[in-house]
């Protein structure tokens, strides 16, 4: 039994700490039961402990995969006291099914599913905003797009690192993280909304491939002397599949130096000319930012390096003999590393 004098906490201060909006909580109360437990007449409704408790896990549910009706009968099921309860979401399996441990009715995650969904923006009901809807998409897909428009940056990583141990880094970039960039992105697009959920989200991508790429640094395979240097074109701001290839290179024993964003000319140049390596590869998201001058402008050193552009703004491109077009991340892979390691 709670204590009378325990603080309750409004529906404004309940969604500031979940970081969700007050319209999404009233829409969880009235579809599907979870919200205060307990109303005096004449009061605001408030909720105590143990309902933010079930807050948390309908939450984590959600970001795990589960629909909304799912995560609810999840979280309404679980035995009192909940003090504790919230952290045990973290058990669900990642084959399809979920156990969570020390409850009575663990909910079912969807099996993943192949193949990058198309990008739909659905507007929600009752001005609560707009939500990714990504047909096909398995329930990885499904929670990191939850935990991205919710900006909780902590949830994003963990999920993303959570389908590389699972998956790997190839099936993780081409059915988790890059159906969930489109969506993003389309939302942007569409709407004029979202710049901020796509720039915590490119971040958080980064920051955990470029860990997955710091992990990997210790292949079986003797690394080449000669570095890859992988850079952005001088006006190209995308660069997330830039990490990811570094983090697959370095999965491969190919070491990578990573030039970051916005690379100005002669500073590639610069790079190329102080560290002699054994490939470039210039990355480009917008045919816009594709600049052959770039390509053409390259210094010659001895030894020789392969130049390769990747990404769909070189689609068409008239490119100079002799450099490499990269296509999937699974081929960009094999072709560098069959390039150096030789």
């Amino acid at each position: 039994m709670e204590d009378v004098d325990e603080p309750r906490l409004t529906v404004s201060g309940a969604a500031r700490r979940l970081g969700i909006a007050p319209a999404t909580l009233r829409t969880w109360d009235r579809r599907y039961g979870i919200g205060p437990t307990e109303h005096a007449r004449g009061r605001h409704r408030r909720y105590s402990a143990d309902d933010m408790a079930r807050l948390e896990l309908m939450q984590r549910a959600l970001m795990q995969g589960a629909a909304p009706a799912e995560a609810a009968r999840y979280a309404r099921a679980v035995a009192l006291p909940l003090r504790e309860a919230a952290v045990k979401i973290d058990a669900v399996l990642t084959d399809g099914t979920a156990a969570v441990a020390e409850t009575r009715a663990p909910f079912r995650v969807a099996p993943l599913e192949a193949g990058p969904p198309t990008p739909v923006v659905r507007r929600a009901r009752g001005g609560g905003g707009a939500t990714l809807r990504m047909p096909g998409a398995g329930a990885r897909a499904r929670g990191l797009g939850r935990a991205a428009l919710a900006m909780d940056s902590t949830a994003v990583q963990r999920l993303v690192e959570e389908s590389i141990a699972a998956v790997g880094l190839v099936a993780t970039w081409d059915d988790v993280a890059r159906p969930v960039l489109a969506a993003v992105g389309e939302r942007w697009a569409t709407t004029g909304r979202g710049v901020e959920v796509e720039h915590l989200l490119s971040q958080c991508l980064v920051a955990v491939f470029v860990r997955a790429a710091g992990f990997a640094d210790a292949p079986a395979a003797p690394q080449p002397v000669r570095p890859v240097l992988l850079a952005a074109m001088p006006t190209e701001l995308h660069v997330v599949p830039l990490a990811v290839l570094a983090a697959l290179l370095a999965e491969r024993g190919v070491g990578c130096r990573s030039l970051g964003a916005a690379l100005p000319a002669d500073a590639l140049a610069a790079a190329v000319r102080r560290t002699a390596p054994a490939a470039v590869v210039l990355w480009s998201q917008l045919p816009s930012t594709a600049d052959l001058g770039v390509v053409i402008g390259l210094p010659v050193t001895r030894p020789r390096y392969r130049t390769f552009v990747a990404g769909p703004g070189w689609d068409g491109a008239a490119l100079p003999a002799g450099v490499g077009v990269l296509g999937s991340l699974v081929d960009a892979g094999d072709r560098i590393a069959g390039a150096v390691l030789r």
